[in-house]
């Protein structure tokens, strides 16, 4: 996947990321809402450049495409024609737009691959995520143990980019 937006470009992580990839993902404060977060870096390593299967679950770089900087990272898991996404900046990039960049794009993506619905599940209290699946016409589902679902149905709408 290679993914172009204005600012951006989503696509597989490289390895002279991962220092920066863990700045983010280690400030347990920051990631209080997210799940995948304070790892060794071995086990970061293995998500970002082993386990590289859609199926499983696969962490994107979200890259700057001015700077080349790590600006965040999206991540995608397809359950049949469904896929399931999440996203995450880092802090020194918050409240830019570009994690709603970042869903725009990968809602057009995911739609061209032949996917007829997105799912994100979100921490009840992350209300600034819960705003943005919102604004870009994710509709609340239903609550799962610990999370929000919000649904994006792909068939219903032709998504402006």
């Amino acid at each position: 996947m290679n993914i172009q937006t204005a600012r951006c470009t989503i696509r597989a992580f490289q390895r002279d990321e991962l220092d920066t990839f863990m700045e983010y993902r280690d400030n347990l404060e920051w990631m209080r809402y997210q799940g995948f977060k304070g790892l060794t870096k071995e086990r970061y390593e293995q998500e970002l450049f082993l386990n590289q299967s859609l199926d499983n679950g696969r962490q994107y770089a979200i890259i700057n495409r001015t700077t080349g900087q790590l600006i965040g990272d999206v991540y995608l898991k397809r359950e049949q024609a469904i896929c399931w996404i999440g996203y995450t900046i880092h802090p020194r990039f918050k409240q830019q737009g570009y994690a709603q960049e970042a869903v725009r794009a990968l809602i057009c993506w995911t739609s061209e691959q032949g996917y007829y619905r997105l799912k994100a599940g979100v921490h009840p209290e992350n209300s600034a995520s819960i705003k943005l699946l919102e604004k870009l016409g994710f509709v609340y589902l239903k609550q799962d143990y610990d999370e929000l679902i919000y649904v994006y149905d792909l068939e219903k709408e032709t998504f402006q980019k």
